[in-house]
């Protein structure tokens, strides 16, 4: 039997009335009279027979954590029950799936089918005026269905998913606890002088998450790695010496998951400096977020107070105001301050300025952030301000107009560590934040 919190019970079936009373709104609102949510399928490498990795589609896993299932549908009309239409095939080459035993079945019509076919005719007849979402598969248009991902329905449907239930929220703090444990183990491989992939064993190890389980792969960046912003590899030797570790890993738990990063020195005192003062940082930061506030603020205060460290640290030689101004502070900070986080690591709606799909723009000189929308309470979000030294972005400074404005000394210095993350994950409440992720790490060294 799977262990988790016993709350869920409880607090399922209200997520699910609140997924429902959603879903019934945006399909008025777009003329649908049903939906069919696909959970998606294990698609096969190009001329081979083995798939890539399955990942069960947001959509579907926002009604049922089903994340072993592909193949699968729920159906839907206003006014009835949810019916789970099951892929189980008869196979002696893989172990299908079964329905589980936990906190979520019973609130559905179950119909277990062993093939596509056989999921069709376990469906309505007529499916005319219902929405499909998922892949579209080739017999898919004989079934008739009325529209294929339509943007109208979906972004109503996308815009409403920032804001978490309680149930989202539970799940999301589970996640966060086993990611803590991950991190924990993975900092000790880092002290006791792993590499990479020891650290990264160690991590998923501690979580009891094979790596597709988790809900990204994770960043496990020894020293000058850690300036890779989504470092990929996994070094099997180790350094000559371990000066620092970026590690930016999460765990899932029943289809959502954490996002967590931190940065650890080995030994530099100089370097703990800079970890230390992204740790002030990031902590007031945290303390922003709260009802009502823009997030494209909470960015640019991000940008002058990294800007403020990169002052006090010795690396600017002009003010920090300055080196916002010309723009010498994003040569060291260049991602966003974070992102929605739920049932994918980027969830949607981020730019979504309402449910009809316009859009809240991103600052011109942050065109890449993630989020741009006023925070209400229920939303999950990511805070996570590095500080890198990046070659592809400083060499061609330290040879343009604004070189002068850089201390290239200190640079080269600190090149060997890479760069600092600080990452945690929040949920805004009604007059400030819930931080999921240092409760978990508190809840951990309080046992």
């Amino acid at each position: 039997m799977p262990v988790y919190p016993s709350q869920l019970d409880t607090l399922y079936p209200d997520h699910l009335s609140e997924v429902v009373r959603r879903t019934e709104a945006a399909l008025a609102a777009s003329d649908y009279d049903g939906l069919l949510l696909h959970s998606g399928e294990a698609h096969l490498l190009f001329l081979d027979d083995h798939h890539y990795p399955y990942r069960a589609h947001a959509p579907f896993k926002l009604w049922a954590p089903l994340l072993d299932a592909p193949g699968s549908f729920i159906h839907f009309t206003p006014g009835s029950r949810p019916r789970l239409v099951f892929h189980k095939p008869t196979d002696f080459w893989y172990l299908a799936a079964s329905i589980p035993a936990s906190w979520w079945p019973a609130s559905f019509d179950i119909v277990e089918v062993d093939s596509r076919e056989a999921a069709r005719a376990a469906l309505p007849g007529t499916l005319g005026n219902v929405a499909y979402i998922g892949d579209a598969f080739p017999e898919l248009a004989s079934w008739g269905v009325a529209a294929i991902n339509p943007e109208p329905l979906l972004h109503r449907l996308d815009y409403s998913r920032a804001r978490k239930t309680a149930y989202e929220l539970e799940c999301l703090r589970e996640a966060n606890r086993i990611g803590a444990r991950g991190h924990r183990a993975a900092e000790g491989a880092f002290r006791a002088g792993g590499t990479e992939y020891d650290i990264h064993q160690a991590f998923v190890g501690a979580c009891g998450q094979r790596e597709q389980e988790l809900p990204y792969n994770a960043i496990v960046a020894l020293n000058e790695s850690a300036s890779v912003l989504h470092y990929q590899v996994l070094q099997r030797t180790a350094p000559p010496q371990h000066r620092s570790l970026l590690l930016d890993a999460g765990a899932g738990f029943a289809g959502y998951g954490s996002d967590i990063t931190r940065t650890v020195a080995f030994s530099d005192p100089g370097f703990q400096s800079l970890v230390d003062a992204m740790e002030r940082l990031q902590l007031g930061l945290c303390a922003r977020v709260k009802p009502g506030v823009d997030w494209r603020d909470i960015h640019l205060a991000a940008v002058d107070a990294i800007a403020g460290v990169l002052a006090e640290a010795g690396i600017l030689r002009c003010s920090a105001a300055e080196a916002v101004e010309n723009g010498v502070a994003r040569l060291f900070f260049p991602h966003g301050i974070g992102h929605l986080l739920g049932l994918q690591v980027h969830d949607v709606g981020g730019t979504l300025a309402d449910d009809t799909g316009r859009q809240n723009p991103r600052p011109p000189r942050d065109p890449a952030l993630r989020l741009t929308r006023v925070l209400q309470p229920g939303f999950v979000v990511t805070m996570e301000p590095g500080l890198y030294f990046i070659d592809a972005l400083l060499e061609p400074a330290r040879h343009g107009e604004l070189a002068r404005h850089v201390d290239w000394q200190r640079v080269d210095a600190l090149r060997p560590f890479g760069g600092v993350r600080i990452e945690d994950d929040l949920a805004v409440t009604a007059d400030g934040c819930e931080n999921l992720t240092r409760n978990a790490f508190s809840a951990l060294a309080a046992r």
